[in-house]
């Protein structure tokens, strides 16, 4: 297949590619526009492939990306450009809406007129995959507040109905409502999937994981907000991108699956499992957990995420590969070898700080 990935740069676009050109004959034009978040070193095992091609263009550019459609001439779209931050949306809503509602806009109307364009197979095998995430469902009951211990707790599924929370999570729904519009009104052939926490190698260090190994290894604090009971379904980025292309080739038009770790860990609990395994991996004076701060928390954050992905299961044959302890351990050893990555990342864009204090 001839796959145009957005966002190809970002921490998942990039680790779909790494996957697509080293276990298929795909091609890949990789349309990125390079925010501080995107990186091509995260490209650089894949770079030198003939199979691999790269444009530094915004998706917000609807004569760019005709362009694009005219030359590469796709069989399929997977559309992963976004601005993902919920901290960030909160400083700074606009840049989540122009990126993630207008973008995928813009986008969605250059593939429309690129597939009705496209006759006979080439049109019937066109596919377009939105990727979203299970924060467009707001959260669910906690442990805690509903006296449920030692009882099944209830699951997001693809017919949990849409809650957002914060301006990232209602910029994606946003997006997810206009790909199922653009299919329904136009016959559009999409698919759409919501994906769980993701964590691995790449990821920029505004998230949880890295930024908690990170802080640890210079000695600094490791701010933990509010009691950190908030509890989330942690999926190996790898395990995500296996999904995601599954999906791609084998899932059906017009549906949507939901794609998780089965991992249900509390953020205090992940920051004692990064500190162990630090003590283990690179021993410091003092045990790392003697570093963990209680901090203010965030604005209207989720209590509880959790992942049904018993449909992906079922109909695409798709299980994690990683348990959480086995993904964190390798990740952690991923960081630990790749300090320099994460230095020139991090260089003149972003320095650790708190976001989203408001």
């Amino acid at each position: 297949m001839r796959i145009l990935v957005t966002g190809g740069a970002g921490f998942i676009g990039s680790a779909v590619i790494r996957y697509l050109i080293s276990h298929s004959q795909d091609v890949v034009l990789n349309i990125d526009k390079l925010t501080y978040a995107g990186n091509l070193e995260s490209l650089a095992p894949i770079a030198d492939s003939p199979r691999y091609h790269f444009a530094q263009d915004d998706i917000c550019d609807a004569d760019a990306l005709q362009r694009h459609f005219a030359a590469f001439r796709p069989d399929a779209v997977m559309h992963l450009a976004a601005e993902s931050h919920v901290d960030r949306s909160i400083d700074g809503p606009a840049a989540f809406i122009q990126t993630n509602i207008v973008g995928t806009y813009t986008l969605l109307e250059a593939v429309r007129r690129y597939w009705m364009s496209l006759e006979g197979d080439a049109k019937a095998r066109f596919r377009f995959h939105h990727i979203s995430t299970d924060e467009v469902y707001g959260d669910l009951p906690h442990p805690a507040e509903c006296g449920a211990e030692g009882k099944t707790l209830p699951l997001f599924t693809e017919q949990t109905a849409y809650a957002p929370s914060s301006p990232y999570s209602a910029s994606k729904a946003s997006s997810d409502h206009l790909v199922r519009a653009w299919q329904r009104t136009y016959g559009l052939p999409t698919v759409i999937t919501n994906c769980s926490n993701n964590y691995g190698p790449y990821q920029f260090p505004e998230k949880l994981i890295p930024l908690m190994i990170l802080n640890a290894l210079e000695g600094k604090p490791l701010p933990v907000y509010g009691q950190g009971d908030q509890i989330r379904d942690w999926l190996h980025v790898e395990d995500h991108a296996r999904a995601l292309v599954r999906v791609l080739k084998a899932g059906q038009i017009g549906a949507t699956y939901n794609i998780g770790g089965h991992n249900e860990k509390s953020n205090l609990e992940v920051v004692h499992h990064i500190c162990h395994t630090l003590d283990e991996l690179a021993p410091g004076a003092a045990r790392y957990t003697t570093l963990i701060t209680h901090v203010a928390d965030r604005p209207g954050h989720d209590r509880r995420y959790a992942i049904d992905a018993g449909k992906i299961q079922h109909e695409l044959g798709w299980t994690p590969q990683e348990t959480f302890e086995t993904g964190l351990h390798k990740t952690v050893q991923w960081y630990l070898e790749n300090l320099d990555w994460c230095r020139r990342v991090q260089d003149g864009s972003y320095q650790r700080e708190r976001l989203g204090v408001q």
